[in-house]
């Protein structure tokens, strides 16, 4: 890592901490300003890929994010995850780098609730509501179904903004949330079906513990409620997957109109099974979302020529071909701290930055591009990234 970018965030921690020992607040942040800016479309390209199989041009599964997307702004092929100490190159924590623009921003809660990290810094959905008289429904976080601990990144614990300026969530974990209700609302069931729903609840439940999470809005209820009518009570008729995250997210911009979306792709993580296929196929299946994503923002009018959208990586892979499974990305290995980005939309420069850029720059740049300040950012905003 370069040394201004390290002298940087030794400056940064040493005043974040000078400000903690002080009990300094944040700035007061009036929610009365009405948000006129860009809508931000945050993808991470989730599941922790490798650049040969995204960007590398002859090698790449996904040829429009690479062809196509990468040229219409800014693509910053060398963007890294710093190797300071305790930062783990994994998916929970590389998301909280995205949202907060800090590392080790998070509290581990595991012992009581499983695999669990809670935000200790405020999140970009925070900082964008306290900032902005934006409803929570036009701010969403779109969660897969298989990592139901990052259901709890919409808002972070501490001295700071909280529940109240959380994003909304949507995913399948939500979706059964309202269907268990509506069925057990509507009656008609025998005892042994009422029974199975309400074990089904009661497990679903249980993945909050601490019932901080509130119910979603009606905007949100009334979305659940036209995507039952589309897709039924049994799971057998809605796309799975990452093919489920795009439906969603594609549904919610035309029905919800999000200022800001942040879609958490995650497939290429089923590579843990040890098949290099199921990587392969989960990054092409990121970039056809990727198209679905792009087209709608260009055939929509609340969103073309007014949407930023950032695509970038929440962790590498390893590149150790003597390894069992040479995809790994828990052993802290050089190719798992070195991804990318691609930026494009109103107010973005185009071309390529040739050198490297820290991973705790891409919440600033988001909040630079919307208008507001994410004050307790590490890094700074993408330097040529910003016109």
């Amino acid at each position: 890592m370069a040394r201004d970018v390290m002298d940087r965030r030794s400056f940064t921690l040493g005043m974040a901490g000078l400000a903690a020992g002080l009990t300094l607040p944040l700035p007061a942040l009036a929610q009365t300003k009405s948000y006129t800016g860009p809508n931000v479309v945050l993808v991470r390209f989730g599941g922790g890929v490798r650049r040969a199989e995204t960007i590398d041009v002859a090698a790449t599964w996904a040829p429009y994010l690479r062809h196509v997307l990468a040229k219409r702004g800014t693509f910053i092929p060398d963007l890294r995850i710093d190797k300071l100490e305790g930062v783990n190159t994994s998916h929970a924590e590389g998301t909280l780098n995205l949202l907060t623009g800090r590392y080790l921003a998070y509290r581990d809660l595991s012992e009581l609730v499983g695999d669990r990290l809670e935000p200790t810094e405020p999140t970009l959905f925070e900082y964008l509501r306290s900032a902005f008289d934006i409803p929570s429904h036009q701010v969403l976080l779109v969660n897969g179904e298989d990592r139901p601990q990052e259901e709890f990144f919409t808002f972070g614990a501490g001295d700071h903004f909280g529940v109240e300026y959380r994003s909304e969530m949507l995913s399948l974990h939500r979706y059964k949330l309202y269907r268990t209700a509506m069925q057990l609302a509507e009656g008609g069931l025998t005892d042994e079906q009422r029974l199975l729903i309400e074990e089904e609840r009661a497990g679903l439940l249980t993945q909050d513990p601490r019932g901080s999470s509130p119910d979603p809005s009606p905007d949100v209820t009334a979305f659940w409620a036209r995507w039952r009518q589309s897709y039924g009570d049994t799971g057998f008729k809605n796309p799975r997957g990452d093919r489920l995250l795009t439906e969603l997210s594609v549904r919610a911009m035309a029905e919800l109109k999000p200022r800001f979306l942040m879609v958490n792709y995650q497939d290429p993580d089923y590579v843990h099974w040890g098949n290099p296929s199921h990587y392969t196929r989960a990054i092409a299946i990121i970039d056809e979302g990727l198209q679905r994503l792009v087209s709608a923002a260009d055939a929509d009018p609340f969103y073309r020529d007014n949407t930023i959208f950032v695509i970038t990586p929440d962790c590498g892979r390893d590149a150790n071909p003597l390894a069992e499974v040479p995809f790994q990305h828990h052993f802290n290995s050089r190719s798992a701290h070195e991804v990318w980005a691609v930026i494009f939309g109103p107010g973005i420069g185009k071309g390529v930055i040739d050198k490297p850029v820290d991973q705790s720059a891409i919440a600033p740049t988001i909040a630079a591009a919307m208008g507001f300040a994410a004050h307790r950012a590490e890094g700074d905003a993408i330097e040529g990234a910003l016109l």
